[in-house]
C-alpha cells in the first residue's frame, strides 16, 4: 500500500513538473491565402497591437529598416512569377522588409525568409525586388497589424499594410492572361500526343474497340513524327499486330528497334527483335 502512495505521489509530481501554462501570445501569427487569377498568393506573419503606444515615426522610427510586423519575418508566397512596378518577382518565397517614411514606405522582398526580425548582416544580393509605396492616411486608428490582399483583378491585386492611422499598399500583377490564352490554345488545337497514345494504350488493354486504339496511335505517331519516339512506335506495332494488320505491325517494330537502338535503349531492341521474330520479319 505505502509503496502504491508512493508511486501515485511521484507521478503527480512529475506531472507538475512538467505541466506548463499556455497563455495567448502577445503578437498571434496570422496566415492569409487568396487566388488572385490563377497565381496562389500566401501572407503568413504575426500581428503586434498598438496598445496605446504611437506607431510610426516612435515605435517604428522613420527611415529605419522594419520586420513589417513581428517576430519571424513576414513571408510572401507568390506560386507564379508576379510584376511590381514593371519589375519581375520571380516565384516563391520571400521576407518583406520597410523603411517607413511620413509619405511613403521602400518596400523589399527578401530571399531570405529565416531571420527573427532582420537579419544580423544585411546582403544586398538577397534583395529581389524594392518599390515605394505611397501612405494613405485612414479615417480610423487600426489597433492590430494587419496585411490585406484587395483590388482583386482577373490580373493583378494590392497587398496591403495597415497599423494606426497608416495604409501602405503594393500592386502587384500576375499572370493570368498568359495563362489563359495558353490554356485556350491547348484545348483549341484538340488532343496532344500524349492523350492519343494515352487512350489507345488503356483502349488495347481493356479490350475494346481496336479500331479506334489503331486510330489513336496512328494519331499520336503522325504528331510526334519531326521527333519519333519508340515507344509510341512499339505500341503502335502491338496495336496493329492485334487488330491483324501484321504488315503494319511489322513497319512500326522495325520503325521502334531502330529509334530504340539510336537511344541505346536495351529493352525496347529486345522487346522488338522478339516481336519482329514472332511475325516472321
Amino acid at each position: 500500500m505505502k509503496k502504491i502512495l508512493l508511486g501515485l505521489f511521484v507521478a503527480s509530481l512529475t506531472v507538475s513538473v512538467n505541466a506548463q501554462i499556455t497563455t495567448p501570445q502577445p503578437s498571434p501569427l496570422s496566415k492569409l491565402e487568396q487566388k488572385v487569377g490563377l497565381t496562389d498568393v500566401t501572407v503568413e506573419y504575426s500581428r503586434p497591437g498598438a496598445k496605446g503606444r504611437k506607431i510610426f515615426g516612435d515605435l517604428v522610427p522613420f527611415g529605419k529598416l522594419w520586420r513589417t510586423g513581428a517576430n519571424k519575418n513576414t513571408t510572401v508566397t507568390f506560386s507564379e512569377d508576379v510584376t511590381i512596378d514593371g519589375k519581375t518577382l520571380k516565384k516563391g518565397s520571400y521576407a518583406i522588409f520597410t523603411k517607413p517614411e511620413a509619405n511613403s514606405w521602400e518596400v523589399m522582398f527578401y530571399s531570405d525568409t529565416n531571420n527573427w526580425g532582420t537579419p544580423r548582416k544585411w546582403d544586398d544580393s538577397k534583395v529581389a525586388l524594392t518599390t515605394t509605396a505611397k501612405v494613405e492616411k485612414m479615417p480610423m486608428s487600426i489597433e492590430t497589424f494587419t496585411i490585406t490582399i484587395d483590388d482583386l483583378t482577373n490580373s493583378s491585386a494590392v497587398l496591403g499594410i495597415l497599423w494606426e492611422n497608416s495604409y501602405a499598399g503594393i500592386k502587384f500583377n500576375v499572370p493570368t492572361d498568359k495563362a489563359v490564352e495558353s490554356s485556350i490554345s491547348a484545348v483549341m488545337a484538340g488532343p496532344a500526343p500524349n492523350d492519343y497514345y494515352a487512350a489507345a494504350s488503356y483502349y488495347m488493354d481493356e479490350g475494346k474497340d481496336i479500331q479506334k486504339a489503331m486510330m489513336w496511335i496512328d494519331k499520336a505517331v503522325e504528331m510526334t513524327k519531326s521527333e519519333p519516339r519508340f515507344w509510341y512506335l512499339r505500341k503502335q506495332s502491338l496495336i496493329h499486330a492485334k487488330a491483324g494488320d501484321k504488315k503494319g505491325a511489322i513497319k512500326a517494330a522495325k520503325a521502334s528497334l531502330m529509334h530504340a537502338e539510336k537511344a541505346k535503349n536495351a529493352d525496347y531492341v529486345k522487346m522488338n527483335k522478339e516481336s519482329l521474330k514472332e511475325w516472321g520479319a
